[in-house]
């Protein structure tokens, strides 16, 4: 796979050509508009384009996950340019890049993608996969921002619209589960084989278990709203056919490269972090840590590291895990909080044929481990264990019938994502017997069986920021006490982000709608979106 990876830069490399304006960040009609469109552009290309991006993308990747969502879900934190989500620090810059790249490239091909495929007879599966990705790239941003440019987004091309008008999150739903339910059942595996497609090189099969399972998450956030609609949309992709095991998981297997802002063959959630000298790397929020302590959880001793801090480079740097944690236990970082404070003296710990060696603060405070942050380490898009998991509170809180009780679809979903960590390159392999005293232990507790269902989706979705986010948004949990401090601009944590300034300069009129929507007529980072509901 990752020589497949490696192939795919040919296709990027052409791809200059694609539809992405040199003046993306002007004006959004600018991005809507290129002039030197191609008439005979294969739309395989775009698809395979946005799905590398997706989680290859520097700049999207380290903003949107690393700086804000996984640090505002308090699961990473401490180094400084992590306080803007994990200290509530407003950044408008950050909050736009989503946007401002995402639009330009991401939109923009996999809409023109969409066109150009559904006029080709001989390209109908390539054509539903495209309206699964666009599906899939919109939710991220709707999620995100709330009310966006949705069905004229992109459209310049075609009907010389510069300046869409935002649709509302409402309604943007509304055509994610038509487009996803149809998709689904437009995919034939007689028709055209998509063989250049990163997450599942064509099999149709497994395409339409992912359209269905980006349509179960995608109902789930309806659960508050609107929850007649929930239910309806979870049992019609649950039986349209959801993920049924690992085998299924949707995954980048990403190239061993460390990523430029041009070149995307890495993991840009990996990439993000090691970008920076150790000191100024994110550490494991104590939040995240007490949540695996108090249930005994087995991944958490290998989750969570000590290394030395000199050299830099991870693959470089010596584990001293087990003479820390006999010395000081585990230890992270506080909400709010920088790697600095709370500030540990130097110990020393023995390395054994004679080396000594003086362990700082910042070594003392563990973060993840070096198998999960490589250039090359997997990105998981949508798993068998988040589909579990989502099922087991679609049960517990609608009484419906998938297949089997809550408590089944829980325990599938915990043991799925405990075993999913051995897909990482040096992962562990969590033992059977590990996964049943687990379950043992923590049980579906009466009367709060969604918040130990969410609890534990939000420890699989570690590495996945945005998703992370959004559920927490939606269900509350796990309960996050609130990491303001004296440096923060509110004092609870952050609803979704703000829209870019360039787009209330370039689209005022269509961008004012939206924000009278907002909560007290404010674009703030502390209003809802439309399904986040108390």
């Amino acid at each position: 796979m990752k020589r497949y990876i490696n192939k795919i830069i040919i296709i990027l490399l052409a791809v200059t050509t694609l539809l992405v304006s040199c003046k993306k960040f002007e004006d959004f009609g600018d991005t809507n508009t290129d002039p030197t469109k191609s008439s005979n552009l294969d739309p395989v290309n775009q698809l395979v384009l946005t799905q590398l991006r997706f989680s290859g993308e520097l700049t999207i990747n380290e903003r949107t996950s690393i700086i804000m969502t996984m640090p505002l879900v308090q699961q990473i934190g401490g180094a400084y340019y992590t306080r803007y989500g994990f200290e509530y620090v407003k950044n408008r810059q950050y909050m736009s890049e989503m946007w401002e790249l995402g639009y330009p490239n991401d939109v923009l091909n996999i809409v023109d993608a969409v066109e150009r495929s559904a006029k080709d007879p001989l390209k109908t599966n390539l054509n539903a996969m495209c309206r699964i990705m666009k599906v899939y790239i919109f939710a991220r941003i709707t999620d995100l921002y709330g009310d966006i440019p949705y069905k004229q987004a992109g459209q310049a091309y075609i009907s010389g619209i510069i300046r869409p008008e935002f649709d509302s999150q409402q309604d943007i739903y509304n055509d994610f589960f038509k487009e996803l339910t149809e998709a689904s059942a437009q995919l034939d595996a007689s028709k055209d084989n998509v063989a250049a497609d990163i997450f599942y090189k064509g099999n149709v099969a497994a395409w339409k278990k992912f359209a269905n399972s980006l349509h179960l998450r995608l109902a789930m956030r309806l659960s508050k709203v609107d929850p007649d609609k929930a239910k309806t949309e979870v049992q019609a992709a649950y039986a349209a056919g959801v993920f049924t095991d690992a085998a299924d998981n949707c995954i980048t297997n990403h190239a061993d490269v460390q990523n430029s802002y041009a070149d995307i063959r890495g993991n840009g959630v990996s990439v993000a972090i090691n970008q920076y000298p150790d000191e100024g790397r994110p550490r494991i929020c104590s939040t995240f840590i007490k949540t695996m302590t108090d249930s005994n959880d087995p991944r958490l001793q290998y989750i969570a590291r000590n290394y030395w801090v000199n050299p830099d480079k991870p693959s470089e740097r010596l584990d001293v895990t087990d003479q820390v944690k006999a010395k000081m236990g585990i230890i992270g970082v506080g909400p709010g909080k920088y790697n600095y404070d709370d500030f540990l003296g130097a110990i020393e710990v023995d390395l054994g044929n004679g080396r000594v060696v003086q362990v700082p603060n910042n070594g003392q405070k563990v973060q993840l481990a070096n198998w999960m942050i490589t250039n090359d380490a997997p990105y998981f898009h949508i798993t068998y264990a988040e589909t579990e998991l989502l099922l087991a509170e679609a049960t517990q809180r609608w009484g419906l019938s998938l297949g089997v009780n809550a408590k089944t679809h829980f325990e599938n979903g915990v043991s799925a994502a405990m075993k999913q960590l051995a897909l990482f390159k040096g992962g562990p392999v969590i033992s059977d017997t590990q996964i049943q005293n687990f379950k043992t232990d923590n049980p579906l507790p009466p009367g709060n069986e969604v918040r130990a269902i969410d609890t534990q989706l939000w420890v699989a979705l570690l590495l996945n920021g945005p998703e992370a986010y959004a559920n927490w948004r939606r269900t509350g949990f796990p309960v996050l006490e609130s990491a303001a401090n004296a440096e923060s601009t509110v004092t609870t944590t952050p609803r979704r982000f703000e829209y870019p300034l360039t787009e209330t300069e370039q689209n005022a009129t269509n961008i004012n709608k939206a924000i009278a929507k907002l909560t007290g007529g404010l674009d703030d980072w502390t209003a809802r979106v439309w399904w986040d509901k108390l």
